[in-house]
């Protein structure tokens, strides 16, 4: 319940922030390390915070359920080892908040502090520190989000010591002094033993991020070298998310367009335009004929909408959408605005200056123009009903990153809407058949309004999980989702009423059907608050790891999120690897976790034969220094974890789209031919265990 009030404290905040047009960041507290050398080979390592008045961060070490505690973790730790703890300068101050944190005793500073860290080097030639210091920064009112302030030293900042000790079998990278999660004790192995391994193969412990030197992509050229040629000679042709995913936008308009029928505000234009062609044409076969072109009219007025996204937006600039904090919010907010509208609190209205003008063209027009003119009219009539579809649509579309994702999905949207026209003109008797307006299509759009507000919470979560603030973790997603089908099933009972709502008399069957499916929905989301898979909204909510309180010990881990500290871990214990190229914002990814990686197949194999690499290609994650990479003759800079990841999957590979998983020896080449999304569990099972074999094969000839 903590972890709750402080996510929907920081989500406050943070909406409160991005809602700001003066809004600033708030850095409260500056950091200065330093190393102080000598001739001795005992050293100081100070880190000093100056901290803003009325601001203080914690002590280190506090007890557990309690405030984040500074601490100080260390990357790498190479020609030295650390003596003793961290002292700090000053006592902290000591309180308790019986209302935060009932029955803790808390710890922290004000104005200034510094941490004294004793280390003793023991090779000078060789030194090389790389770490960071996690603090969060309070004050009376609120908490900020946790910060890391990150450092480095080398044999430059060592440069004065005369003698120095026997290396220590102890030399190499190290946790010392940094809180550590010990819960997977299996991760904790590997990651002890990577740490072990020959620092040569550029080992990471149990971090995120590669101990690379500054300024260089890696150290280990070979497991880089592209391999497209190899995973070609395997045949691999295999068809990725990123190929269904014109079917799912295409589908998605579809469903946009048939549910946009249903409002208030395109349903009672179906007969009256219908009516209209009949009663101008003498010949049913010219009256069917201009409805084809009314139809035409439709596709390619929405369609042209859709390019127009394309244009202003670039095709490069749709690729980042799907995990950019800022647009992902800003999808947010526009859902959000578009249930309000729904629920009806207001009506999203185009000005009607335009459908003035559009309407005067159809009647001083003849021929297909004024057809053309007439569905432009209808798009601007209805847009207070089909503007918040389409804006879902596009956003959605977008979010998935492709070039001309908006016109294949607004081209979905405008078939589904030009074909009753179309169909009616053909088959008139079936006029008389179609249902009265009324009441129910204001319930279209309330359903439609509770809907919008649940789409929302995805991409809020996308955002969250890709700059890792942490703000809504999967326990706290699926409370709201919880609570807005539940609204729904009550609402569709009856039980809830807007002020636009006709009085519901009775409940239609229909209705009951449609509030016993919300209401069941509810009801199956409530065992996740526990750590149940949920396999249905796997792919919308947040990951299992973000859940606090989890009973559910079936879900795969991966073991490293480094690719070089897998490679070398690999390589030590003679295991072959698979990578995993995922993403916080990949909702395929989602899928293949709950309903592949917990088969019991699939899990013994990745967890008893093979080390599992997940690398996520949008951590927004800073890298200690940019990295200047040539690419397409073109110099870039990875500036993020994510995009040296990304580079790695396209340069290596040839790859761009998640989730992508290949094979490698301990060499860095394919196994097999590489796996995208397929639910398929035996199939997968197919795969790791080809790629077994040929591992197994490759050994017995290398020991030939």
């Amino acid at each position: 319940m903590e972890k709750i009030k402080r996510s929907v404290r920081w989500f406050g905040l943070l909406m409160l922030i991005a809602a700001s047009v003066q809004a600033q960041i708030l850095t409260p507290v500056k950091w200065k390390i330093n190393l102080e050398d000598s001739e001795e080979a005992e050293k100081t390592l100070t880190f000093t915070a100056t901290i803003n008045r009325g601001w203080h961060i914690y002590d280190m070490n506090l007890p557990k359920g309690g405030p984040i505690s500074t601490s100080i973790k260390y990357e790498k730790l190479k020609g030295a080892e650390l003596v003793g703890k961290p002292t700090a300068s000053v006592r902290p101050t000591v309180t308790r908040d019986e209302v935060s944190y009932p029955g803790l005793e808390l710890r922290w500073y004000s104005n200034s502090v510094t941490f004294t860290q004793k280390i003793r080097v023991t090779d000078p030639k060789a030194f090389k520190m790389v770490g960071e210091v996690e603090f969060m920064a309070c004050n009376d009112e609120s908490c900020l989000p946790p910060e890391t302030e990150s450092f480095t030293f080398d044999r430059k900042h060592v440069a004065r010591t005369k003698q120095a000790a026997e290396p220590s079998a102890t030399d190499g990278n190290t946790d010392a002094g940094s809180d550590v999660d010990n819960a997977d004790t299996a991760t904790d192995d590997a990651s002890s033993d990577a740490t072990s391994a020959d620092s040569s193969e550029g080992s990471v412990s149990g971090g995120s991020q590669s101990t690379t030197p500054k300024g260089m992509l890696t150290d280990r050229p070979e497991w880089w070298t592209p391999v497209i040629d190899n995973l070609k000679s395997f045949g691999d042709a295999t068809v990725s998310a990123a190929d269904t995913s014109w079917i799912y936008i295409f589908l998605a308009g579809l469903a946009g367009g048939l549910i946009a029928l249903l409002t208030p505000c395109v349903w009672p234009m179906i007969p009256m335009t219908v009516s209209f062609f009949l009663k101008r044409n003498k010949s049913r076969r010219k009256a069917i004929a201009d409805a084809l072109i009314y139809g035409a009219s439709i596709i390619i007025i929405y369609v042209a909408m859709g390019l127009l996204i394309t244009g202003v937006f670039g095709a490069s600039a749709l690729n980042d959408l799907s995990t950019n904090a800022v647009f992902n919010i800003l999808f947010f907010a526009l859902l959000v605005l578009f249930a309000v509208s729904f629920f009806g609190a207001f009506e999203l209205v185009l000005p009607a200056s335009w459908t003035n003008r559009m309407d005067s063209k159809a009647d001083s027009t003849s021929g297909i123009l004024s057809i053309f003119f007439m569905a432009f009219t209808l798009a601007l009539v209805s847009f207070s009903c089909t503007g918040p579809i389409i804006g879902t649509l596009l956003v959605e579309a977008a979010s998935q990153g492709k070039t001309i994702g908006p016109a294949v999905g607004m081209f979905g949207f405008a078939l589904a809407l030009a074909i009753p026209f179309a169909l009616f003109a053909i088959f008139p008797n079936m006029l008389q058949n179609m249902p009265k307006s009324g009441g129910w299509l204001n319930s279209v759009k309330v359903v439609l309004g509770f809907l919008e507000l649940a789409l929302a919470l995805k991409f809020l979560s996308v955002a969250d999980l890709a700059y890792g603030w942490r703000l809504l973790d999967r326990e706290v997603f699926l409370v709201l989702w919880i609570v807005i089908f539940a609204l729904l099933g009550f609402y569709l009972l009856g039980k809830i009423r807007f002020s636009h709502d006709s009085e519901l008399r009775h409940v239609s069957v229909p209705r009951l059907f449609m509030a016993i499916v919300s209401l069941a929905f509810s009801v199956y989301m409530i065992p996740g608050l526990w750590g149940a898979p949920l396999k249905a909204v796997s792919a919308f909510a947040p990951p299992l790891y973000t859940q606090d309180f989890n009973l559910y010990k079936d879900e795969v881990h991966a073991v490293f999120e480094d690719y070089e500290a897998g490679m070398a871990y690999a390589k030590r214990v003679k295991k072959p690897v698979l990578i995993d190229f995922s993403g916080y914002g990949c909702v395929n990814c989602r899928k293949m976790e709950a309903a592949v990686w917990t088969d019991a197949r699939v899990k013994k194999l990745l967890e008893e034969k093979y080390v599992l690499i997940t690398l996520m290609v949008d951590d927004k994650t800073k890298l200690p220094e940019a990295l200047t990479i040539t690419e397409n003759e073109k110099e870039r800079r990875l500036k993020t974890i994510g995009d040296k990841w990304s580079y790695l999957q396209r340069s290596k590979f040839g790859a761009n789209a998640q989730p992508f998983y290949v094979i490698l020896d301990n060499e860095g080449r394919p196994l097999a031919p590489s796996y995208a999304f397929d639910e398929d569990a035996s199939k997968y099972v197919r795969f790791l265990e080809d790629g077994l074999t040929r591992y197994k094969q490759q050994g017995e000839t290398n020991n030939e």
